[in-house]
C-alpha cells in the first residue's frame, strides 16, 4: 500500500525515519520556548496560567493589534465571596459549614454549581482551594510542578519542582484578602493541622495497643459506634453521621446538599431508643415468629407459583416446536403455501420469546422448613437476654448489626416526635439463624442484601 500527501507526495521509509525525528525535535523546542515564554510573561507580572475565582480575563490589544495576554481583573462580587470565607473561617467555622451557609444563601460557586468543603479547603502543599490561592494576596507563584505522563499506561502524574525554580511575582493590583486576614487563616491551618496530626498519632497508638491485646488487626475493625453505617435520614435518604457534642445529624443538611432536616438527635439516647425497639418489636418472640411463619409461607408461595409458570412455559415450548417441525416436514414434501411460511414465521417469534423468558427466569430459591420460626424465637430470646448483660452486650451488638439493615431517623413536628424505623433483612436473618447454631460462632458484619426487610418503629 502506497501512502501519498499533498505535502510530501508518496511517503518512503526516509519520509517515517527522518520526519518523524525533525516532529518530535520540533515538539520539544516548540515546549521549551512556550515556557520560556510563559515565564517572561509571568516574570513581567502576567497571568502565566487558568483563571481563578474572583477574576475575569481581560481582552484587549497591542499597538500592533495583537492580543495581550495574561491580564485580569477583580470581580467584586466574587471577592466579597472569597472574604466572606476567609473571616468565617477564621473565626472558626469549618469548610462544610461554610459551603453549607454559602449554598443555603443561593450562592453558585466557582463551577456554578454547589460548594463543597474541598473547594474551600482545597490541598495545601500544592495551594489548591480557595484558602491556599495565593493571587488572592497579590502574589503569583509559577513553575512549583510538571506534568509527566507515562507513555505505556497514559496516566498524568505532577511532580514538584526544586524551590529554586519556582517563580515569584507582585501583583498588588489583584490583591482581594488583607495580610492581616491571610495570616489569621493560615494560622488557622497550622494549629488544626498539629491537632490532627496528633489525633492521628494517637489513634495509631490505640490501634497498636488494641492489636497487641487481641492479637490481630481484626479487632481495629469494629464500628465506632453501636449504630455507626446503619443510619439513614427519612427525609433525603442521605447518611445520618455522627457531628459535634456526640450527636447525629443528616450529612446532606450539614452540607447544604438540598436537605432540610436539621433535627439532631444525641447518640445515648438515639442507642436507648434502638435497644428499646428491638426488644419490644422486632425482637418480641411472638411478632418475630409470626413474621418468619408469613415470610416463610410466602417465599413459598412464590415458589410454587414460579415452578408453575416454568412447567407451563416449558409446555408451551415443547408445543411451539413440534409444530414448527411439523410444518417444516410438510413444506419439505412440496405442500408450500404463503398461509404455512407466515404461521412459521409466527412460530418461530413465539419460539424466541419462550426461551428468553426460560433464560431470565429468577433462580428457584429453596423452599423454607416451617420450623424456621421457632429457631428464630429462640436465637432472639437468647440474644435480648444477652443484651441485659454488660458482659455480653458488645458481641450482643455486634449480632444486631447482622440482623439490622438500615435504621431511618424522620423529623416529627416537635423533637420527641422523631420516628425511628429499624429495618431488619429476613434474607440476612435467616443466614444468621444458620451461623449462630454452629459450634465457635462469632458475629460479623455480613454486606448482602435481600431486599425483604420488616420494619420495626419506635418514637417518642
Amino acid at each position: 500500500m502506497t501512502i501519498v500527501t499533498l505535502s510530501e507526495g508518496e511517503i518512503s521509509e526516509l519520509h517515517v525515519g527522518l520526519k518523524g525525528t525533525m516532529n518530535a525535535l520540533f515538539l520539544k523546542d516548540l515546549a521549551i520556548k512556550t515556557h520560556r515564554g510563559i515565564r517572561g510573561r509571568v516574570e513581567a507580572g502576567k497571568i502565566g496560567g487558568g483563571n481563578a475565582y474572583s477574576y475575569r480575563v481581560v481582552h484587549q490589544l497591542d499597538a500592533n493589534g495583537e492580543p495581550i495576554r495574561g491580564e485580569r481583573e477583580i470581580v467584586e462580587e466574587h471577592a466579597e465571596i472569597v472574604r466572606r470565607i476567609f473571616r468565617e473561617y477564621v473565626t472558626g467555622k469549618g469548610p462544610q459549614k461554610i459551603a453549607a451557609d454559602l449554598n443555603r444563601d443561593g450562592i453558585p460557586s466557582p463551577t456554578g454549581k454547589r460548594w463543597n468543603d474541598t473547594t474551600i479547603r482545597g490541598n495545601r502543599i500544592i495551594s489548591s482551594g480557595i484558602l491556599n490561592c495565593e493571587l488572592y494576596i497579590g502574589v503569583i507563584r509559577w513553575n512549583r510542578q510538571r506534568r509527566l505522563k507515562n507513555p505505556d499506561t497514559g496516566r498524568v502524574t505532577y511532580r514538584f519542582n526544586p524551590e529554586s525554580e519556582w517563580i515569584r511575582a507582585d501583583v498588588p493590583e489583584l490583591r482581594i484578602v488583607p495580610q492581616e486576614l491571610w495570616d489569621a487563616a493560615k494560622a488557622r491551618q497550622d494549629h488544626l493541622t498539629g491537632l490532627y496530626k496528633k489525633q492521628a498519632e494517637a489513634s495509631r497508638a490505640a490501634a497498636r495497643t488494641m492489636t497487641a491485646k487481641n492479637g490481630g488487626l481484626n479487632a481495629t475493625h469494629r464500628p465506632r459506634t453501636l449504630l455507626s453505617g446503619l443510619l439513614f435520614c427519612g427525609c433525603c435518604g442521605g447518611t445520618y453521621a455522627r457531628r459535634g457534642q456526640d450527636r447525629f445529624a443528616c450529612i446532606n443538611h450539614v452540607l447544604g446538599n438540598g436537605c432540610d432536616n436539621a433535627r439532631t438527635i444525641a447518640r445515648e439516647a438515639l442507642e436507648t431508643r434502638v435497644l428499646t425497639g428491638l426488644r419490644e418489636r422486632m425482637m418480641t418472640p411472638d411478632m418475630a415468629m409470626e413474621a418468619m411463619r408469613a415470610y416463610t409461607q410466602e417465599t413459598n408461595r412464590l415458589n410454587r407459583e414460579r415452578r408453575n409458570t416454568a412447567d407451563a412455559t416449558r409446555r408451551e415450548l415443547a408445543e411451539t416446536a413440534k409444530a414448527i417441525a411439523e410444518i417444516v416436514r410438510v413444506i419439505e414434501q412440496g405442500g408450500w403455501h404463503r398461509a404455512l411460511s407466515d404461521r412459521l414465521t409466527e412460530l418461530e417469534a413465539r419460539q424466541d420469546s419462550l426461551t428468553a423468558h426460560m433464560s431470565d427466569a429468577p433462580q428457584d430459591v429453596p423452599d423454607m422448613h416451617p420450623g424456621i420460626a421457632e429457631t428464630y424465637r429462640r436465637r432472639i430470646e437468647r440474644l435480648t437476654a444477652a443484651l441485659a448483660h454488660p458482659d455480653d452486650a458488645l458481641e450482643a451488638a455486634d449480632a444486631i448489626r447482622e440482623i439490622i439493615d438500615r435504621i431511618v431517623v424522620t423529623p416529627g413536628e416537635r423533637r420527641r416526635d422523631t420516628v425511628i424505623a429499624l429495618q431488619g433483612e429476613l434474607g440476612t436473618i435467616l443466614d444468621w439463624i444458620t451461623r449462630t447454631g454452629k459450634p465457635g460462632y462469632r458475629p460479623t458484619i455480613d454486606t448482602r442484601s435481600s431486599r425483604l426487610s420488616v420494619p420495626a418503629k419506635t418514637g417518642t
